[in-house]
């Protein structure tokens, strides 16, 4: 749930930068256990820590956003707001925090709902195995997406999700059809 790599962006500088990132390493109680190359993690399917962020705006609908294609994986695919893994030693608010406006283009205060772990196997051959941290935020200033990350995006009632992704769940992410439901209980949508 991160960023692209072996790319170049709108000004032609390479991203592959993100080859070299590592994610922390936990256990199943989000203790940290070390880190390890970002991708080797995702090959090996290495328990890890992640955040999903969740904007809604004051109509109480969901800003979503559709991956970028070239995305490692999921590409093209409909999620929520933004999603990453912190850095070593990061905390997760802040992350969150950062994630949002290199993506979105926003920044707003967050909180933390809830977490939970999930391990899919992607089409990629790439494994997600995280312990995935909800962070919760609200704003009404528009988004300036990062072209390089995100295809588009669009606010939504969690109505016409829930419906949409009922009729065509492959159009979503894995991690976003896990949550989803659990998001909307937690914000009492």
């Amino acid at each position: 749930m991160d960023e692209g790599f072996g790319k170049t962006n709108s000004t032609g500088k390479s991203m592959t930068a993100t080859l070299e990132e590592h994610v922390v390493l936990v256990n199943t109680l989000d203790k940290a256990q070390g880190t390890m190359e970002k991708m080797s993690a995702h090959k090996k399917g290495i328990l890890h820590r992640a955040f999903s962020v969740f904007i809604l705006n004051s109509k109480g609908e969901l800003l979503l956003q559709q991956r970028a294609q070239h995305k490692y994986h999921s590409g093209g695919l409909w999620t929520n707001t933004c999603c990453s893994h912190p850095r070593d030693g990061e905390d997760i608010l802040d992350a969150g925090i950062r994630r949002l406006n290199e993506e979105m283009g926003m920044k707003c205060q967050l909180s933390k709902g809830f977490d939970f772990i999930y391990r899919s196997e992607l089409d990629s051959g790439l494994i997600e195995h995280e312990f995935d941290h909800v962070l919760f935020g609200r704003s009404d200033l528009p988004p300036t997406p990062n072209m390089d990350e995100v295809a588009s995006h669009r606010y939504q009632t969690f109505a016409s999700i829930r419906q949409e992704m009922s009729a065509h769940p492959e159009r979503y992410t894995t991690w976003f059809r896990i949550c989803f439901e659990r998001a909307a209980e937690f914000l009492g949508k």
